[in-house]
């Protein structure tokens, strides 16, 4: 096969692995700066002959020059991408290891959403969008990813409960009483009698990108740091809140649905304030 048609026969397999949307479309813009960056001749990446014209070198090459435009983080993200389309194409033999990355001793609090304001963001939803009102607290009280807010549905308001299906993975989350009442009465009132809570006016599921803009729009009105606005702090906001109320870190990787602990792990890091304050509390200076 060429280029593109193992480009498209990769994607083909990921989907039959049930991965999500946005999975699917970070691979694939992955992948093509990968091909891009190659710098293979047109003629080559036509050819039936494709995988044969990367060379180890090629990928070394490649990978030093994601090394000066990415952070180490996002340079491993896309090496993932190319290594499992090496694989796929049968040039296993290619693979790069990831950049080695120290892990971060506190926690960048710099884009971190705090409570206050998201506080001040569901005031100004309160007045201004009552869906985003309760859109944001729904995320914000259980954790889910944006993308998993289709998975509120009218039933799961009456089973008290939601069950997340991510990443070919199942899980449980618990919805607030509270929320559930209030959710019931949006649909009631809006006439959304079965599926999805969150819907347009089509009846598709919001999609990422408005909620994006929305939440945006609520932050100019509020004076909230547009750095710190996007949909995914408020799942930040939950896991912190989360295991500072519990401690907890294995519950909390169940519910944020990793399979790595690792990845839990981002969010029970001290904020470089709370090792200021636990220093000061250890009392171990006599000046």
């Amino acid at each position: 096969m060429n280029a593109k048609m193992c480009r498209t026969a990769f994607l083909s397999y990921l989907r039959e692995e049930e991965r999500s949307k946005a999975t699917l479309q970070k691979y694939d813009h992955d992948i093509q700066v990968f091909l891009r960056d190659l710098q293979i001749e047109e003629a080559q990446k036509e050819s039936e002959d494709f995988p044969r014209h990367i060379s180890k070198e090629d990928i070394l090459k490649y990978k030093e020059e994601l090394s000066r435009r990415y952070a180490a983080s996002s340079t491993n993200s896309m090496l993932v991408a190319m290594n499992r389309f090496l694989t796929y194409i049968g040039r296993g033999d290619l693979c790069a290891r990831l950049l080695r990355v120290q892990r971060r001793s506190f926690r960048n609090d710099a884009r971190a959403l705090s409570r206050k304001d998201y506080m001040k963001l569901l005031r100004a939803a309160k007045k201004k969008d009552h869906r985003l009102f309760l859109l944001m607290q729904t995320i914000c009280s259980t954790g889910i990813r944006v993308s998993e807010h289709r998975c509120i549905t009218v039933e799961s308001l009456r089973r008290g409960n939601a069950e997340i299906r991510n990443k070919g993975k199942t899980r449980i989350v618990m919805l607030d009483p509270k929320l559930c009442g209030e959710l019931q009465k949006y649909c009631a009132a809006r006439g959304i009698k079965t599926g999805p809570v969150f819907i347009s006016h089509r009846g598709n599921p919001l999609d990422r990108s408005y909620i994006w803009r929305k939440m945006k729009e609520l932050g100019r009105i509020v004076s909230v740091a547009p750095e710190k606005i996007f949909p995914h702090n408020l799942r930040h906001l939950f896991a912190v809140t989360f295991y500072r109320q519990t401690g907890d870190i294995a519950h909390l990787a169940d519910l944020l649905g990793h399979t790595s602990m690792d990845t839990t792990r981002i969010y029970t890091s001290l904020s470089m304030e709370d090792v200021k304050n636990c220093y000061g509390r250890m009392k171990l200076l006599l000046c």
